[in-house]
């Protein structure tokens, strides 16, 4: 399954935007070590902002964000924020698992 890892990106800090990246990173190495392809919209979308500074960056991340995430087949919350639960809803509204814990998401073998 791609699987989409989602928690809080936005922070006060550099730092503690760097941390919560780092446990969404964390938390797809799990998915994968499950045997299915983790995606974090962050990661993708971080670069492409930087790259747009004419354009609002939180848009930027949100678009493609949420555009990842409609092509997932399950999501993976670690977190709760706006973004995170947007994209929840996202994977909800299709019937699709909403998993809280790497321990949820079936091994393949």
């Amino acid at each position: 399954m791609l699987i989409v890892v989602a928690g809080p990106y936005s922070a006060n800090t550099n730092e503690q935007k760097a941390a919560n990246l780092k446990a969404m990173n964390i938390a797809a190495a799990e998915v994968y070590r499950k045997g299915h392809i983790p995606v974090i919209g962050v990661n993708a979308s971080l670069f492409v902002a930087d790259e747009l500074p004419e354009i609002e960056r939180g848009r930027v991340i949100s678009d493609i964000s949420f555009a990842i995430v409609e092509r997932c087949d399950a999501i993976l919350m670690i977190g709760s924020s706006p973004g995170a639960d947007f994209e929840r809803g996202l994977i909800e509204s299709k019937g699709l698992p909403v998993n809280f814990s790497v321990n949820e998401i079936p091994e393949i073998i």
